[in-house]
């Protein structure tokens, strides 16, 4: 089980519990928020209260999250942008608000169950719940994703993400704008001491993390940029353009509360390039940026976007 401590700011004052808990905790349904509080895994100030119960000034709330269960991953016949498949590998485009695989609570509409309708050989390395899946993106996040058919797939994809040689670049729209063509971001990142489930550039409990960046286009108050990435960290994009004045616009965690949110992060996995595990191939796709994307672009430029 994990333990999670939520300290509560000025701003969440006379919200009710279970949704101050859902806007910290990632991934996790109501229902299962209000059987936490129900079951007595939710503590405020150390004491069990009721999910109607309404946060006031300094209250520190501590969750106890019960390790997940496998259950019986269902097939749906939820539609796939399938950019690549072969006996080995498949690679997918996956839409902003998919998440990729079923976690605590949620257990359906998922990456993975649209998966298992599509085709029964994915990898079992990952177990019952992250079949296939060797990397992930955030659900809000759209973009290129490669799944493993087969364990040694998944062994040889694995390693070439651990050795840095998968190709990732990533399209960003962030706040501000960057002056320099290019730069190089290098800031290790860990959980933050103060929101579990936030990221941030720290030294402590961290990992090495480099993101270099390029940009494509300026606009009045805004900057398009290529990211690409030599590690893979959680949020590792979003949290190292925040840290270094530049957020991703919409982003509900690391950005600013009042921009369009309702697709999230505009953060978009173009380009992926990776050496087929078992022919030894060298494999590289690309794909468009989401309408909703391109949309914000022409209204930024008054003009269309050149991929």
């Amino acid at each position: 089980m994990e333990i999670q401590t939520i300290k509560t700011s000025l701003e969440e004052v006379k919200t009710r519990l279970d949704k101050v808990l859902m806007s910290h905790l990632e991934d996790v349904s109501r229902t299962n928020v209000q059987n936490w509080i129900k079951n007595g895994n939710v503590l405020v100030n150390g004491e069990a209260v009721k999910a109607s119960y309404k946060i006031e000034e300094g209250d520190v709330i501590e969750v106890t999250i019960p390790d997940p269960v496998d259950t019986e991953i269902k097939a749906e016949d939820i539609p796939l942008d399938i950019v690549y498949e072969d006996h080995d590998v498949i690679v997918v485009n996956k839409p902003s608000g998919m998440i990729v695989h079923p976690s605590a609570g949620i257990y359906s509409g998922t990456l993975v169950n649209a998966l298992l309708y599509h085709c029964k050989d994915l990898s079992g390395i990952n177990g019952v719940n992250r079949p296939g899946i060797v990397h992930r993106i955030d659900k809000e996040t759209s973009g290129l994703l490669m799944v493993a058919k087969n364990d040694a797939s998944h062994q040889e994809l694995s390693a070439q993400l651990q050795e840095h040689s998968v190709t990732r670049r990533y399209v960003a729209l962030v706040h501000g704008v960057i002056n320099h063509n290019k730069g190089r971001i290098v800031a290790p990142i860990g959980r933050d001491p103060k929101d579990r489930q936030s990221m941030c550039v720290t030294a402590h409990n961290s990992k090495d993390a480099i993101t270099n960046f390029r940009v494509l286009e300026r606009f009045d108050d805004m900057t398009l940029v290529e990211c690409r990435l030599e590690t893979g960290r959680t949020h590792q994009i979003r949290v190292h353009m925040q840290y270094i004045g530049h957020p991703v616009y919409g982003d509900p965690k690391y950005g600013y509360r009042h921009d369009d949110q309702s697709h999230g992060q505009f953060l978009h996995a173009k380009i992926l390039g990776f050496t087929h595990p078992i022919t030894k191939e060298e494999l590289y796709f690309e794909s468009e940026l989401p309408d909703y994307f391109k949309e914000k672009i022409n209204e930024l430029r008054g003009g269309g976007y050149e991929s």
